[in-house]
């Protein structure tokens, strides 16, 4: 349910939601659909119901107990402000995050009226950065959203990128990822999609980080983008997580 993450732009999972439900194209071909199957059927108690939503308080405090300060992913195997998730209960989340204050704490939702509308009823400490999805041009309405919370680093993961989101007003946000769709039925990412948002944010002074271009085998394809690596984070982040 928490520890180390393969994921490119983290360092390690904190799972205190688990399980979803569709929200947009985006979500066809999920990931962690695929995976809490198979901890399902591998008898991991914290999935005996596949991927439906469930709430583990038990493991709220597991932050708490990394010592070594970290980036951390909040729910890579959920949403926080999916609407089967209590306010209540959300708040229990960023209590932790608020505490465990040596980490830095990325939340990424779909959800992003939801994150709007919850935004003032949070504590919004600076080492909690909060992102949307965007996966087209159709999802990019998120983005105002977004803007809407007082959250000291906003996001956007155009993850799985779907086609060409167009001209993006990136003001108010501090970091952009890029990143193709990746596993069985791996809908393709094409160089322009990526490199127009890739310009967009160097015109507009955000970091820019090209997580990958996904497929059946992600593995065998490069992490470069135009010739090179794309590793880009906010220059205002907290630095504990690096140890600097």
């Amino acid at each position: 349910m928490a520890g180390p993450s393969r994921i490119e732009w983290t360092e390690s999972s904190w799972n205190p939601v688990t399980g979803c439900t569709k929200a947009s194209p985006g979500c066809l071909n999920c990931y962690a659909e695929r995976l809490a199957k198979r901890l399902q059927a591998m008898g991991q108690p914290n999935y005996r119901d596949g991927f439906r939503v469930a709430l583990h308080p038990g493991g709220l405090d597991a932050p708490l107990r990394w010592r070594r300060p970290q980036r951390i992913f909040v729910n890579s195997m959920s949403d926080l402000f999916h609407e089967d998730v209590p306010l209540a209960f959300i708040r229990r989340v960023f209590a932790v995050m608020e505490q465990a204050d040596w980490h830095v704490f990325q939340a990424l939702t779909k959800r992003a009226e939801r994150l709007e509308e919850l935004a003032e009823c949070l504590p919004w400490p600076d080492n909690v950065w909060v992102g949307v999805s965007v996966e087209n041009a159709e999802c990019a309405t998120r983005i105002e959203a977004l803007r809407q919370v007082p959250a000291a680093t906003r996001f956007i993961s155009f993850e799985p990128l779907l086609g060409d989101v167009g001209t993006v007003d990136l003001a108010g946000i501090h970091w952009a990822i890029v990143g193709g769709e990746s596993g069985p039925g791996a809908r393709p990412m094409q160089p322009e999609w990526a490199l127009a948002i890739r310009d967009q944010c160097h015109e507009q002074h955000v970091p820019f980080f090209f997580k990958q271009w996904g497929g059946v085998h992600k593995k065998k394809a490069s992490r470069t983008l135009d010739g090179r690596v794309w590793d880009e984070y906010p220059a205002r982040r907290t630095l504990l997580a690096t140890g600097r």
